[in-house]
Formats: C-alpha cells, structure tokens, sequence
C-alpha cells in the first residue's frame, strides 16, 4: 500500500523528501556547534558570590538566538509550515535575523529580515552578506505588520516573538537552562541563587523558568530590562497589553509592547536598567573578559551587581549566572562608538565609576549611580 501511495502522491513524496533532508542538515549542525563556554568572575567586593556568564556569542552566527533560530526552523518543518524553495521571513532587530540568514542559506532558502531602519548597520551587513535581504522599516513598530505582508504572499513566517516560548524544547534538548545547569555540575555551587537574562521575544525567560521549575529547582530567574520596556510595566500589573513608556538605544531587548512569549509568572524578579548603565556595563565586560559584547550582555551585569548586593547585605553565599547575548563588535558603529554617544547624549563615565565602586566594595551601582 505504501508503495502505491508514493507512486499516486509524487510530488507529496518530493516534499516529504526535502523535508527529511531539511530536518538532517539541522541535525548535522547542531551535532557540529559546540556547547558554549560558562566563563567565571570573582569580584572583591562581593567575597563568597561566584558570577558566571554563559558566553552565548561563540555560537556560529554570533549570538544566542543561534539556538532560537534552529529551533524556529525546526519547528515550522515539522508542523508542515516550510516548504522546498519558499522565502522566509521574520520581524528581528538583527541578532535572530542573522542567525535566521544562515540557517535559510544552509537549507538554500531565500530569507528576508524585516528590520528597524535604525538598526546597527554591523547587523544589517552580516544579515546581507549571508544572503539575506533587509526590508528596512522607519517605524519599529510595524515590522509585524511588515513580516506579515511578506507572509500574505507566500512566505514563511518564523514570527520569533509568536512562537519562541513553544518552538524550543524547554524540558531538555539542550535548551540552554539545561546547559548552564549540567556545566555548573562540579563547582562549588551548582544551583545558582539568580539566573539573569533579557526579554526580547520572552523565549529565553519562559525556556529559563519552566526549567527551574521541571527540575524542582530553587534558582530564581531575573530578567534584566531597559527602564520603561513593555515587559518592565507587563511584568508588574500582569497586563499583557502593557507597553513601554520610554525607548531604548539597546537593542534585542526593551521590545516596545508585551510580546506573547512572554510569560509572566516565570520571573521572579525584574531590574530595570538606564541605558547609560547597559553601555558602560558593555565597555567594562570587554575589559573584564577581554571581548567585546553587546549592549543586552551590559544590561545583565548592571542586575547580577544588584542582585549580588542585595545578597552580601543580607549575608548570602552563592553563584549568579548570567549571558553574554552577542558579540559586541556588531556595534562598532553605535554603543562603542564614542562619537554616536555623543550623538545621543549617552554619558557612560558617572555609571563606569559607578559599576567599578560596586566591584570594589559590594554595595549596588544604583546606589553611586548618576540617578541615586
């Protein structure tokens, strides 16, 4: 019966067949890349607080949203969403579009990023020189509108901020909560006190807190926000219609609205973050690391010194993990550019001194802060 079956559906069987081969190649990849490194900090104000940092910018595409992207792409094969020769699309400030771009150049599809048009230009290079197209939009907030548009003619939306929280495996597949948690295995403290992390589509935070939770876990996530985001007002009234009172030069997090990914009761704790903060925190992880990483990797830090404050001040041992988003030379051009600082009025030296105070003697950096 099968073999009829193939002979009356042969065009059913040439789809079946790349699709096979599509979900083979991903395989192959993820079998290829490395686990990334969980990098270690001590700091001499903060005697007996381990800091590690999942350094999630040595993936192949540069950042964190490479584990993301396989997942998006996974995910529409196998619900019959993505098909031999369609474009794909999706709305992305730039780190999921590149990694995005390479899968779809790897499965020899077309992809097309629907970007902000202020996007770092280092982003809208690396999207291009792997093939992709960048559909620039003046109005950050209809590039869903955009992605929709390209959909409505045939292409595939991946729709990172619909569908990151169920696209990835949050009970193990190496989502990255299992990585962390399996290479904190043999130190001194396996079950860290806080997890830190941004919310840009929320996949990242909902993976992170379902985790915990699955393993029965007693770690506690914080997400770290630019002041004002969506998330930041969502997060404290539970109103998944909240949006942001203010913008933010970071890009990847501090997203305008409340995206459906993200899942509110998950996170423990949520830090705001000044932007100022986010980029001198940038500048001092590169000389603390000895690379350069994005403004979101800062915006994490400036919240493990909060956190690791308020735990010295009440006596606490333990270990704070945190991520190393992307890398910081996408933004030569803007957050390391002392000239575009200038530009938009972005001080970084009151909060360098500020976090260099908080190394130094364990008390938060908001409270030497420029806005204490």
């Amino acid at each position: 019966m099968d073999s009829i079956l193939r002979l009356v559906n042969p065009q059913r069987e040439a789809e079946r067949r790349w699709v096979h081969s599509a979900l083979a190649k991903l395989q192959q990849e993820s079998a290829r890349s490395a686990d990334t490194h969980l990098l270690k900090l001590n700091f001499p104000g903060f005697h007996g607080i381990d800091f590690y940092f999942k350094d999630e910018a040595s993936h192949p595409t540069g950042s964190l949203k490479h584990r993301l992207a396989r997942s998006l792409f996974l995910y529409a094969l196998c619900n019959g969403r993505l098909r031999d020769g369609q474009a794909v699309v999706d709305a992305s400030s730039g780190s999921t579009a590149i990694s995005e771009a390479w899968f779809a150049r790897m499965l020899g599809l077309h992809f097309i990023a629907v970007m902000p048009a202020c996007t770092a230009p280092g982003k809208i290079r690396d999207v291009q020189a792997l093939g992709g197209e960048c559909d620039l939009v003046d109005d950050p907030a209809q590039v869903h509108a955009r992605a929709a548009e390209h959909a409505a003619r045939g292409a595939c939306h991946l729709d990172q901020f619909g569908l990151a929280e169920r696209a990835t495996d949050w009970r193990g597949n190496n989502n990255i909560a299992e990585s962390i948690i399996g290479q904190l295995a043999l130190e001194a403290e396996p079950e860290p006190e806080w997890i830190v992390c941004g919310a840009g589509t929320g996949g990242t935070s909902a993976t992170i807190g379902r985790y915990l939770r699955y393993r029965r876990l007693h770690s506690r996530l914080c997400v770290a926000e630019p002041a004002g985001s969506g998330f930041v007002h969502g997060w404290r009234t539970r109103d998944p219609h909240a949006v942001a009172s203010q913008p933010t030069l970071i890009e990847g997090i501090g997203r305008p609205r409340v995206e459906p990914g993200f899942l509110f009761d998950v996170v423990d704790r949520v830090v705001e973050v000044p932007d100022s903060a986010s980029i001198a925190a940038a500048w001092l992880l590169e000389e603390l690391l000895g690379r350069r990483y994005g403004g979101s990797s800062g915006t994490n830090f400036v919240a493990c010194l909060q956190l690791a404050a308020s735990m010295r001040a009440r006596g606490q041992r333990g270990s704070i993990v945190s991520l190393l988003c992307d890398r910081g030379e996408r933004y030569a051009q803007t957050l390391f550019d002392p000239s575009w600082l200038a530009a938009h009025d972005i001080d970084i030296a009151p909060w360098d001194a500020a976090l260099r105070a908080s190394l130094a003697t364990g008390t938060t950096p908001m409270a030497t802060s420029p806005t204490a």
